[in-house]
């Protein structure tokens, strides 16, 4: 199954036992809102946040958004109550998935409900290609704090160290076609900052990009949607290629390039992820 781009640009976590968050959340411009029960919630609220976060399902209000259950990881002392809660989600977050076992045995204790599997290790990483081809895994998301602390590396602005395990887990969502959704930025006092990081995700391949406050939602959504430019030059590209092609001509130009199929494919994309 192929997911389409501009459906998955932002994708905003929250603890699912913050009503007040959760409220302003069904205002935000969120393409997916995750209520988190696992980082965010503390263990004595793990039970509380659950049926929170049931109950936000339930209450409704959330529109054309996705409203995903991000449980707590897999042998915990709550994964299993929380897999089993995840019924009615638009999908299931699972932290630290490390092998296509892993990944099958959450599906089925989520009735399958659509995964998106945390790769946020080294072992991770090294199993994307065969996690991503698990029926029900719907998304790869980059964990990029843990993944940084277990390389023990030291990421810079450009993110140097970790770009062989993002451009990994890009390439394995697009060998399985699913969607691949790029780490968090967290310093939210730092906009351009954010901005760079989102734009250097787009450029590697990645559909959207986990957030961790409402002030990142606008900004994501600009920077994973097509410019007006870029669907202008799209447009034109494509209707060059179908007037070469009624024409007869073996050959199609556009503002001076061959057009190829190649081309014209992603050419509908840009025009699919503009809606």
């Amino acid at each position: 199954m192929t997911y389409k781009a501009a459906a998955r640009r932002s994708a905003l976590y929250l603890p699912a036992n913050r009503e007040s968050a959760v409220a302003k959340a069904r205002t935000l411009a969120a393409d997916c809102v995750i209520l988190d029960l696992e980082d965010a919630v503390q263990p004595d609220a793990k039970d509380v946040a659950r049926a929170a976060a049931v109950a936000a399902l339930a209450a409704g209000g959330w529109g054309a958004k996705q409203l995903l259950l991000r449980v707590n990881g897999l042998g915990t002392p709550w994964s299993a109550a929380d897999l089993a809660a995840a019924a009615g989600f638009a999908g299931v977050v699972v932290p630290k998935v490390e092998s296509p076992e892993s990944a099958a045995a959450a599906v089925a204790a989520a009735g399958g409900v659509p995964l998106w599997a945390m790769i946020e290790t080294p072992a991770g990483v090294l199993a994307a290609p065969r996690i991503a081809a698990v029926p029900g895994v719907a998304a790869l998301l980059a964990g990029t704090n843990d993944l940084a602390k277990d390389l023990r590396c030291r990421p810079d602005a450009a993110r140097t160290p970790l770009l062989h395990s993002l451009s990994a887990i890009v390439l394995a969502a697009r060998a399985a076609g699913v969607l691949a959704i790029d780490g968090v930025f967290g310093d939210i006092g730092d906009a351009a900052g954010f901005i760079a990081e989102a734009e250097q995700g787009r450029m590697l391949g990645f559909d959207g990009k986990s957030l961790i406050h409402p002030a990142q939602v606008d900004p994501c959504n600009r920077v994973f949607s097509p410019s007006d430019a870029e669907v202008a030059t799209a447009r034109g590209l494509i209707a060059a290629y179908e007037a070469g092609l009624a024409a007869g001509r073996g050959v199609t130009t556009f503002e001076g390039l061959m057009v190829e199929a190649l081309h014209v494919e992603a050419a509908r994309r840009v025009l699919d992820a503009a809606g």
